[in-house]
């Protein structure tokens, strides 16, 4: 993204045709990074009052990044979960900016806390959620015992 591009955030229908070609771009990446592109961890038609899906772009409408945000297990948990995140390559800052806005947005929907899993193998975003001060925490669901995963938290 060039220098003094405004990034806008806005929460969108995951099913929408924006929405579904970022979605295709990280499912493609995760296939690279890991042999899974993830699509199974995520239903689109999973909407929810305490969360969103999230696209970034530029002023001009080019789509730079997105991420979803849901409750992790029961509707009124105080545990959000973070999901699909993606930031095109090259678009340095958009993770950063959207990762903000999520912990924003989950802060206004009253989680105390966001978590999110990761794979072990993809080191770039272990690295981002470390340097954003995520940390391990405890597996949830389908992610107990699976050592390919990592699952990490941290409170707002």
């Amino acid at each position: 993204m060039a220098a003094g591009h405004d990034l806008i955030i806005l929460a969108v229908d995951a099913a929408s045709a924006d929405a579904q070609l970022l979605l295709d771009a990280l499912s493609d990446a995760l296939l690279r990074i890991n042999g899974d592109s993830g699509r199974s961890s995520f239903d689109v038609e999973a909407a929810t009052p305490r969360g969103g899906f999230y696209l970034a772009r530029d002023a001009a409408g080019e789509l730079f990044g997105c991420a979803a945000l849901r409750p992790l297990g029961e509707a009124d948990s105080a545990i959000g979960e973070l999901k699909r995140m993606y930031a095109r390559p090259g678009s340095a800052g958009v993770g950063a900016a959207l990762l903000a806005h999520v912990e924003a947005q989950a802060r206004v929907h009253g989680y105390q806390a966001l978590h999110l899993s990761t794979r072990v193998a993809n080191s770039r975003a272990v690295a981002f959620y470390a340097k954003h001060g995520y940390a391990p925490v405890i597996a949830w669901g389908k992610y107990v015992g699976a050592a390919q995963s990592v699952c990490l938290g941290k409170t707002l």
